[in-house]
């Protein structure tokens, strides 16, 4: 099993899941792959238990400047329009571009803004999680086929992005961290001996600071990022029930199971009981409830999924993207 930029899985909902799922696979192979790594061991424990590091030389050093607008740079905002006709110039000056900005509406702004200077009728397009799936699978081919000459694009380009033809990189607005920078600057010039390029516009004066100490940061390699949380009770729910949906199980062996997983080593089974309580018949609350109880147990202490409506609507709702982190 190779788990892919997993400094961005760690201590997230999906990351909680996926090491969930992992724990059901106890003699499968496991690498973590990662250039940003800034909780060495909590990631090494959440690939495996006894995983070790190996560690590879880096490459050249990024090559990091800053575009200053032309005009006067305000106090305040951050969508960075006015400085389109700048970033428009050095989209023209070289090969293949990514502009990356912060927010899906500062990516649609921006996109019109550069549109309508654009003169030369330079090909470039938008990418960003709210267009439609065949949408940006269009955009990713035009640009893998060399047809672009620009993108206009969120964290959805972020990572697992290999365009040899990509040469600069531009980011609009402070890039709020150096661990998130390294990743944007590494899309450009994605080859180990060529130093990646990339350009910083801040979106107003007091950016200008952010952006001076994230390239003192990314040239001290002081890689940040929050310290990985423990696994949340909500998606371990939701394991449960799956778990239930496939087999029957014991609480006493799927406990240990799960413990194996990084981000629930020290649940409590305590803890565990609980929300297997709450998964079986809604818990202290909603237990008067039939439509919460899902699960039964027989009389060796297995728990079964009640009904093959539950198991259905388990199919059906199943995921962890969620409206605001929690």
């Amino acid at each position: 099993m190779v788990i892919d930029e997993v400094h961005a899985l760690a201590g997230t909902k999906r990351g909680d899941q996926l090491a969930l799922c992992l724990s059901r696979l106890p003699n499968a192979s496991r690498i973590g792959l990662s250039a940003t790594v800034a909780h060495r061991d909590i990631l090494r424990r959440y690939v495996a238990p006894n995983a070790r590091i190996i560690e590879t030389v880096g490459g050249a050093p990024p090559e990091i400047g800053m575009i200053l607008p032309q005009g006067r740079l305000p106090w305040s905002g951050h969508m960075g329009l006015f400085s389109a006709p700048d970033i428009l110039l050095r989209i023209d000056a070289a090969r293949m571009t990514i502009v990356f900005v912060n927010t899906r509406a500062q990516a649609e702004l921006l996109f019109q803004e550069l549109w309508k200077l654009n003169e030369a009728t330079l090909p470039i397009a938008i990418h960003h999680g709210s267009l439609e799936m065949e949408q940006r699978l269009r955009v990713e081919a035009a640009m893998a086929d060399g047809r672009l000459r620009a993108v206009v694009a969120t964290s959805s380009l972020d990572l697992g992005i290999d365009w040899g033809s990509v040469d600069q990189v531009i980011q609009v607005g402070a890039p709020k961290g150096v661990s998130r920078l390294l990743q944007r600057v590494g899309r450009a010039n994605h080859r180990m001996d060529e130093a990646s390029r990339a350009f910083l516009v801040p979106a107003n004066r007091f950016e200008v600071l952010e952006c001076e100490a994230a390239i003192a940061g990314v040239a001290a390699l002081e890689l940040d990022g929050d310290v990985p949380r423990p696994g949340t009770l909500d998606v371990l729910a939701q394991h449960i029930l799956g778990c239930a949906c496939s087999a029957p199980f014991h609480p006493d062996a799927l406990f240990a199971e799960i413990t194996t997983a990084e981000p629930y080593a020290r649940l409590s089974r305590a803890d565990f009981d609980d929300t297997i309580a709450f998964v079986e018949n809604g818990g202290y609350a909603l237990a008067a409830y039939e439509q919460y109880q899902k699960l039964f147990k027989d009389s060796l202490g297995f728990l079964h999924v009640k009904s093959e409506a539950i198991r259905r609507l388990h199919r059906m709702n199943i995921g962890t993207i969620v409206e605001a982190p929690c």
